[in-house]
């Protein structure tokens, strides 16, 4: 039931109408897909899929067919991307939850969706799409082609205030997601622009429940998409039973003399001042247990202006990386940069 092909499927302009085809068709040009389907189409109830590593080591872990047919169901439900004839583009690699999530949104809800190999800019051809899903560097490469994508979702790494400001005159309705491999994708959405009132907050998709534990972290109860609820090191603020705004890792507190301080909001506050990549980090202190401390990649900052942190968040000391050490998803492994400098 979960892996029939949909009618109205097409890949790249072709109809498929059976398993066999689509296959055939994939395996000699486009190798993650068809990796993917043969798994995806196989007598087995599961697939297997690798956790981001951008918290750890990357972590082998069973996803329910019927949990990732749900998610894509959720998805177009929520974008109403349900209609005949909806066009896709699918420009992340499929060897990872995202890119796999596409492939099964376009199969499930019959999307016409075109497969391209990931890019810095995959709307650099003059084709005009009706969902697409990307990362933030992808975003950043394709401001001047969004208008081709009626809706965007951004995930796999935080949005910019810089980036959110260049997206605001934007017709395209873009939104950052919440999510993990475990949620199967995203559970939850904030719009980025065409905003209205408070605008920070996350809104879960529907059957969705939110609660926090006695960490302030978030706790997802999603029968549709886990058996179990799912306990996650992200520290949030409950706006109601549907919205919540995000504010750092569990994970990456740093206990200063007894202060404690989320490095995502020191680092929200510095974006304006420093435009090469950077991350707040905490550094071994004899007085203070931890101080907090800054790493820079690229070149050395002349006078880097601190007034927009509080006392206790000004890092003592900076270090700069040529080049940061990056997970298979391209975000910054921090435990590996932050081991080349302390």
């Amino acid at each position: 039931m979960f892996t029939v092909i949909h009618p109205k499927f097409h890949l790249n302009g072709i109809h498929f109408s059976t398993k066999a085809t689509l296959l055939e068709f994939v395996k000699k040009d486009f190798e993650s897909i068809y990796s993917f389907l043969e798994e995806w189409f196989n007598a087995k109830k599961y697939i297997i899929v690798y956790t981001s590593g951008s918290t750890g080591k990357p972590k082998p872990i069973k996803i329910l067919k019927e949990h990732m047919f749900n998610s894509a169901l959720a998805t177009a439900t929520y974008f109403e991307l349900q209609e005949d004839g909806i066009t896709a583009l699918l420009c992340l690699s499929p060897d990872y939850i995202a890119g796999k999530m596409m492939l099964v949104r376009a199969l499930v809800s019959g999307w016409h969706i075109d497969a391209v190999a990931p890019a810095s800019n995959p709307l650099h051809e003059n084709k005009k799409y009706d969902f697409t899903a990307m990362v933030p560097l992808q975003v950043h490469h394709s401001l001047n082609d969004l208008h081709k994508v009626k809706t965007l979702i951004v995930g796999g790494g935080v949005v910019s205030r810089t980036l959110q400001e260049q997206l605001k005159g934007l017709k395209t309705k873009i939104y950052a997601t919440y999510g993990m491999t475990e949620t199967v994708t995203h559970i939850a959405v904030k719009k980025l622009n065409n905003l209205t009132g408070i605008t920070n907050y996350y809104e879960v998709l529907p059957n969705i429940k939110i609660e926090k534990d006695d960490r302030d972290c978030l706790v997802i109860d999603a029968p549709n998409l886990s058996k179990t609820k799912i306990i996650t090191n992200d520290i949030v603020k409950l706006i109601d039973d549907k919205h919540f705004c995000w504010k750092g890792r569990f994970d990456n507190i740093i206990n200063s003399g007894g202060i404690k301080i989320l490095p995502e909001q020191v680092e929200e506050k510095l974006e304006k001042t420093i435009k090469q990549r950077f991350f707040i980090a905490p550094k071994g202190d004899t007085v203070l247990g931890q101080k907090v401390i800054l790493i820079i990649e690229g070149k050395k900052i002349k006078n880097i202006d601190f007034t927009c942190l509080g006392k206790y968040e000004k890092p003592k000391e900076v270090f700069y990386l040529k080049k940061f050490v990056e997970t298979k998803t391209e975000k910054i492994n921090r435990k590996a940069c932050l081991e080349l400098v302390c």
